[in-house]
């Protein structure tokens, strides 16, 4: 089975986007990521954070997921 693509280790998300998970998970609760859409949570990731796109994708995903 494919690996999912919202399955990334700390250290890959640090070298992207600079932060740990951990940082983006508490930034996604504050927003109040789980009650919005993902496609404004991944938004929000780009445009208050530059966080790059797929790394936006994907971290919003991986909280989706974990919530």
């Amino acid at each position: 089975m494919k690996k999912e693509y919202w399955d990334v280790s700390d250290e890959q998300v640090i070298e992207k986007t600079g932060q740990n998970i951990d940082h983006w998970i508490k930034i996604l609760t504050a927003f109040d990521a789980g009650n919005k859409k993902s496609n404004d949570v991944v938004a929000h990731l780009q445009n208050k954070h530059n966080v790059p796109r797929y790394w936006a994708r994907t971290l919003t995903t991986l909280f989706l997921k974990s919530s």
